[in-house]
């Protein structure tokens, strides 16, 4: 296959069959207004496999829709098979696949630029075994172990993480759900994995901290600095809320959804119940 670079790890609807409107299964919830079982078109795709309520999404309760990000498998998956003609079966079991090593992909670039020496060389050998990983076709996508192939990958950016971050603290998988952090410094904190759902992250520092895979679903990031964060990826952004204050890292857009000003990013006050669990996430 050719070699990926990061413009082939965003989304293209425009090249897509609408994968991603079909394949996953999503139940009725906040994030969506009705059920829809897995490899069942949903009932806004059009004929020409485009969302016929897309402009409308949040307002008719699928929220859902608006956080995903394919990073790029639909566009990939669908030049390879269609689903309406083809073994609808393996391009499902693919599309997840697919996403993943793309997510990755996403990922390991990201690291390779933050190193140099060995450890550069061993980030761009799995660069290369994953791109090669991610040209399989359907079929063999299908019955690919990826998670085994995560597994592998993932202290290539752990290292590449502390390397980049030095003495940063550690809160890798810290419950910080409804945390109080607001004006909390963060700089080169590990976040991967933390639960930050509806923190409030207000004015908060996290230049430089690893964000990799944490769950900001209803966070607050009105004022927070977000300049050099690592491992952002944008449907993160879209699960969390923001303003025309959140200072962003460059290459990333607000998401539409967010305010356009806020009436109050001040920091806690020392000694607020802020500032006691500010304390708690610098402990190592």
């Amino acid at each position: 296959m050719d070699v990926l670079d990061l413009t082939d790890l965003r989304a293209d609807c425009g090249r897509c069959t609408g994968l991603c409107c079909v394949a996953p299964a999503f139940a009725r919830s906040a994030d969506f207004a009705f059920a829809k079982p897995a490899g069942t078109p949903c009932r806004h795709l059009q004929a020409d496999a485009r969302c016929g309520v897309h402009a409308e999404l949040r307002p008719r309760g699928m929220v859902g829709c608006t956080v995903f990000d394919c990073f790029g498998a639909g566009q990939a998956l669908s030049a390879r098979a269609d689903w309406r003609t083809g073994d609808r079966a393996a391009v499902f079991a693919a599309f997840p696949q697919l996403r993943t090593l793309h997510e990755l992909l996403r990922y390991l670039m990201e690291a390779r630029g933050l190193v140099d020496g060995a450890l550069a060389d061993e980030l761009r050998t799995a660069i290369a075994r994953t791109e090669e990983l991610a040209g399989l076709d359907p079929a063999e996508l299908a019955a690919l172990d990826v998670e085994a192939h995560r597994r592998a990958v993932n202290p290539l950016l752990v290292a590449a993480s502390e390397a980049a971050r030095g003495d940063g603290p550690d809160r890798r998988g810290a419950d910080l759900i409804g945390a109080r952090l607001r004006g909390a410094d963060l700089r080169r904190a590990s976040l991967r994995g933390a639960l930050l759902l509806g923190a409030d992250l207000r004015g908060a520092d996290l230049r430089g901290a690893d964000v990799t895979g944490a769950d900001l679903r209803g966070a607050r990031l009105e004022g927070a600095d977000l300049r050099g964060v690592l491992f952002l990826v944008p449907p993160q952004l879209t699960a969390a809320r923001g303003d025309a204050t959140t200072r962003m890292p460059e290459g990333f857009e607000r998401p539409d959804h967010w305010a356009t000003s806020s009436r109050d990013t001040t920091p806690a006050r020392p000694g607020s119940q802020g500032g006691r669990d500010r304390r708690r996430l610098r402990r190592r």
